[in-house]
Order: structure tokens, then C-alpha cells, then sequence
């Protein structure tokens, strides 16, 4: 039976349930792809810059300029994703889900287990996360000994991307405000870089990140449907079997070092030894900081843990379709963000310093943190990309920030738990999690609304009461390189 038969003849769901399913539908039907949104997001940006008094000239100018100011932190974003996929079906890997499958007793325990699990490997790469916590669902599902509802168990499987994905190690925009090369010029100059250090492992962070790790875990244990409510994968008509494809015969004699350890091995010592150099000579936050660093070490641990180069490549020909949806949207939220902050209007502002003046009016405290993250929440909704998104809104969002004295390493961290809750409510980044489950947006989103419904005044209330303990610091603008 399909999952779409099976879906009509079941019981309709109540309460909270029922209106996430019916928000589900409405967006299957009426949300466009992303990339349509990145599109018409450049056009209102551009129309917002000639309301301002910028000429025809100065608008064009910008977005042909600022197109490919990005390119390189578009890789690295695309790398994050195809690494994780890689590393999470690496045979290792699929064993060490195979043993942590068995842990769960019940039903309630296995779905909650799955969302904690989901959140804390989210932590290190939320690429890694999201296939990670799909196979582990699969996993759980077919024991024959324990009945869980499927659908439960892959809403807990988004919950690292659902929940704090982005007040981790592969944040976005942690990552772009850490990394001075990557950083659009305008921005360097109203920022300065700011590590790990005064972002992520600030202690009001870290302790964001485990209340909602504790809340997401009690939300879906509490929320697992029980007895004749469950709906098994089986009910739902999915198939289960993830029995390895059969490794391809090597066929002549020039094809064997694709088969051979031996490099593999030999890159990982490398990568090992570089590590160990990079620790021994430079600080812990700096070396934690670094984008490529971190990528490197994921991509080679990738192909170490796959064995030979001819299954890391075809590990890697897998991952590749899911990061076509970065390599194409993130040049146009590079253009938009040039358009915002370089296309001079009337008087000589931008449309970013027009923004700016207003997040300003607000003040400071509480109140400007509530209204930038409930800003931040509503703008996901509609622009579904963390590290493309922080770069429209990073402009106006950090110069007022500096004008009323907000710590800026904290307003960073407002974006980034605020960033990831329109992910509960919007489809876009289940995709590849759907892919691996065989399921579809609405089979998850009666659980993914309630978290986000109990997520928001939550999140508010920590951005509020915990910025009160930052005091502000001036931003740290690094030397230019000199000239070649």
C-alpha cells in the first residue's frame, strides 16, 4: 500500500496535529523551491534600492559586482553537506548504527533517543546529522520486537536541523563571522571577526543549546504516539531494506590502487599530523575556528572510513545532488546583500543603513534581541538557508547591534538558535532526510509544528535574559594582507 493510500484511509489527526497537517499540505501546494524565493528575493531587494533613490546604474552595478563574492564560502557550504552524507554512509558508520539501534525498549524511549542523538551529532555537522539520524530511524524500524511509529521517528531524525543545528560546529554563519577570508568586505568592516570563542562556546550558548536539547528529547518522548495510534513504516507502505549495494569487481590491473587502503591511510596520517601541528602551534579557538581546517579533517575522515578511493567516489557521486541546491542560491544572496549595502540612495545610505537605523529605534536590551529573532524566524520562513540568509540580514542586523552596544558575538547566536526553528515549519531542509525515510513533508510536519510552537517562546526568553549578561566589545578588524 502506498503512503499516500494509507494516508487517506487513516484517522485524521487532532489538536496541534491537525493544523500542522493542514499547514503541510498548504505548503506542498503552494510553496515554490527555494531557488524561486532566492530569485524574487533579488528582485524585491533591487525595487527596495531604487525606492531608496539608488540609480538604475548603482543597482546593476552592485549585483553583477557582488554576484561571486562568495565563491568560496558557497564550497565550503556545499562541502559541509557532502561530507556529512559521506561520512554517515560510510560502513563504520552503518555499523555503529546497527548497534545503537538495539539500545531503545520502548516506543516512546526509541523516538526520543533518536532526536538526542540527531541534536548531538547535528553539533559536530548537520549534513552528518540529517542522514545520520535518517539510517538510524530505518534502523529502528525494522526491529520486529519494537513498534514505533515511523512517522515520530524521522521528525526526531530532523531534529538536529530542527532544534540547534546552527549553534554548532558547522553553524553558517558562526563559521562565515570566524573566517576573515570569507567575509564579505562591507561586512568585515561593521563586524571584525569573531571566533568560536564569543560565539559558540560562550557559556550562555552552550547552555541555549542543552535546554533545548532537553526539551526537544522530553517533547518527542512525550509526544510519540502509543498503542493503536502508532503508524509503523510498514502501515506507511515504505520499504526498509538498505541491504548494500555489491561492491563492483575490479577489472584490470591499472585499477588496483582504487581498491587498495593504502592511500587512504596514508592522507589519514597526513591530515593527522597536520592536526596535531596545528594544535601544538596555534590557539585551540583559532584552530577550532577554521572552516577549512574543519572541512578537511570531515572530508578525509570520509575517505578513510570508506576504505578504498573507488567507495569514497561513489559515496561522494550520492552526496553531490544535495548540495545543488547551495551552489546555485548562495551567489544570489551574495548579490542581494551587495545590492543592500553598496547601492547609495538618497542622502548616500543604503537600503542596509536605512535597516539598520530602525533596529536601532528599538534600543537596547531585551527588546532589540526578541525583535531580531523573531525577524530572523519570520524571514526563514520564506528564505530557507542559514548562511545565505545571515548575509541579507547580517549587514543592518550587526551595524545596530554596534550602534545600541549589543554584544555582537551574542547577536550571532540570536540569528543562529532563532534560524533554526522556521526549519520545524518549512519542508525545505527535510529533503534529504525525506529521501533516506521515503516519506513525504506532511508524514512529519504534525510533529516538527508542535516543537516549534513549544521552541519559540522558549528561544525568546533565553535571547532575552541571557543577553542581559554580555557587555559589549568593540568589533576586531584584522590587519590587510599586504600587497603580493
Amino acid at each position: 500500500m502506498t503512503t499516500a493510500a494509507k494516508s487517506t484511509s487513516a484517522p485524521s489527526e487532532k489538536g496541534l496535529a491537525r493544523v500542522a497537517q493542514v499547514m503541510a499540505r498548504w505548503t506542498e501546494k503552494w510553496f515554490p523551491d527555494a531557488y524561486v524565493f532566492a530569485l524574487g528575493g533579488v528582485v524585491l531587494v533591487a525595487l527596495a534600492a531604487l525606492l531608496n533613490g539608488s540609480s538604475p546604474q548603482a543597482v546593476v552595478d552592485s549585483f553583477g559586482n557582488g554576484f561571486w563574492d562568495l565563491t568560496a564560502f558557497t564550497l565550503q557550504m556545499a562541502m559541509v553537506v557532502l561530507t556529512g552524507y559521506v561520512v554517515a554512509t560510510s560502513p563504520p558508520v552503518a555499523r555503529l548504527i546497527a548497534r545503537l539501534a538495539l539500545v531503545p525498549q520502548t516506543a516512546a524511549t526509541a523516538v526520543s533517543f533518536v532526536a538526542f542523538l540527531s541534536m548531538s551529532v547535528s553539533f559536530l555537522n548537520w549534513g552528518l546529522s540529517l542522514v545520520f539520524g535518517g539510517l538510524l530511524a530505518r534502523a529502528i524500524a525494522r526491529r520486529r520486537d519494537l513498534q514505533v511509529d515511523y512517522r515520530a521517528l524521522g521528525a526526531a531524525a530532523f531534529m538536529g536541523l530542527g532544534a540547534v543545528w546552527a549553534l554548532g560546529l558547522s553553524s553558517s554563519a558562526a563559521q562565515l563571522q570566524a573566517t576573515a577570508t570569507s567575509l564579505p568586505p562591507a561586512l568585515l568592516e561593521i563586524t571584525g571577526v569573531l571566533d568560536f570563542g564569543k560565539t559558540i562556546f560562550t557559556w550562555q550558548s552552550l547552555l541555549t543549546c542543552a535546554i533545548l536539547i532537553a526539551l526537544t528529547t522530553l517533547i518527542a518522548h512525550f509526544s510519540a504516539p502509543r498503542g493503536a495510534a502508532i503508524r509503523t513504516a510498514q502501515d506507511l507502505g515504505v520499504d526498509l531494506d538498505d541491504s548494500p549495494e555489491p561492491a563492483a569487481q575490479r577489472e584490470r590491473p591499472g585499477e588496483w590502487l582504487e581498491y587498495s587502503r593504502i592511500l587512504p591511510v596514508l592522507l589519514g596520517l597526513l591530515t593527522a599530523g597536520w592536526l596535531v601541528s596545528q594544535f601544538a602551534t596555534m590557539p585551540f579557538l583559532t584552530v577550532i575556528s577554521s572552516l577549512n581546517g574543519y572541512l578537511l579533517v570531515f572530508l578525509i575522515l570520509g575517505l578513510v572510513l570508506h576504505g578504498t578511493p573507488r567507495n569514497f567516489l561513489q559515496a561522494v557521486t550520492k552526496a553531490v545532488p544535495a548540495t545543488a541546491g547551495i551552489l546555485v542560491q548562495f551567489p544570489l544572496y551574495a548579490a542581494m546583500a551587495a545590492i543592500l549595502t553598496k547601492a547609495e540612495g538618497s542622502g548616500g545610505m543604503t537600503v542596509s543603513e536605512h535597516l539598520a537605523e530602525f533596529f536601532t529605534s528599538i534600543g537596547s536590551g531585551g527588546g532589540f534581541a526578541v525583535v531580531i529573532a523573531v525577524y530572523t524566524v519570520i524571514l526563514g520562513v520564506f528564505v530557507p538557508s542559514g548562511g545565505g540568509k545571515w548575509l541579507v540580514e547580517a549587514p543592518y542586523v550587526m551595524q545596530s547591534a554596534t550602534d545600541v552596544e549589543m554584544n555582537l558575538g551574542w547577536t550571532v547566536q540570536i540569528y543562529n538558535v532563532a534560524e533554526a526553528l522556521p526549519n520545524l515549519v518549512n519542508p525545505f531542509f527535510m529533503l534529504p532526510l525525506l529521501a533516506v525515510l521515503k516519506l513525504r513533508a506532511r508524514d512529519l510536519v504534525g510533529f516538527t509544528f508542535l516543537q516549534f510552537t513549544i521552541h519559540l517562546p522558549v528561544v525568546l526568553l533565553l535571547v532575552w535574559l541571557l543577553g542581559m549578561t554580555f557587555s559589549f566589545e568593540p568589533p576586531v578588524i584584522p590587519p590587510a594582507a599586504p600587497a603580493p
